[in-house]
């Protein structure tokens, strides 16, 4: 259920896609009920569970099933989408733009987030999509910062 995030990974075609929209979805519902101030540390502390509770599930799945990077396994994708949201208003705009930073720099794996899919199991597995989500992170506050989203 952790590496899948509730199924969505199984989801197709795209379950890397599904796993991000699932993340924001997840994301809208929990920014709704936790006050503003109180927003950027709830986020830290999902990212951190995903993680925490990501890396053992996704080398579980690398290792039962025998492939190296399962497509259905998303709880990767779901950290780095939040690493992305991370410090972002949770507006229409920047959740849409911060789904299609993320997950351009996902697939197009800017050094040195494909260096990074070559570590053992679970850890490659989510360390290439919080280095993507963390270049997203960069980007999102710029376009904040200057006044591009609003």
């Amino acid at each position: 259920m952790v590496a899948t995030f509730f199924g969505a990974g199984r989801i197709q075609p795209a379950p890397g896609t599904w796993g991000s929209l699932a993340a924001i979805l997840v994301w809208i519902i929990a920014s709704k009920v936790t006050p503003d101030k109180w927003q950027p540390e709830v986020l830290s502390g999902l990212i951190v569970v995903a993680v925490a509770f990501g890396i053992p599930a996704a080398t579980r799945i690398c290792r039962s099933s025998g492939i190296k990077d399962p497509q259905f396994v998303v709880i990767d994708e779901v950290a780095g989408q939040w690493i992305t949201l991370l410090l972002a208003p949770v507006t229409w705009k920047s959740v849409a733009v911060g789904f299609i930073l993320f997950r351009g720099f996902d697939i197009v794996k800017p050094p040195p987030v494909r260096q990074l899919e070559r570590l053992p199991e679970g850890t490659g597995i989510i360390a290439d999509d919080i280095a993507a989500g963390m270049y997203a992170l960069a980007i999102m506050q710029l376009l904040l910062h200057f006044g591009f989203l609003r």
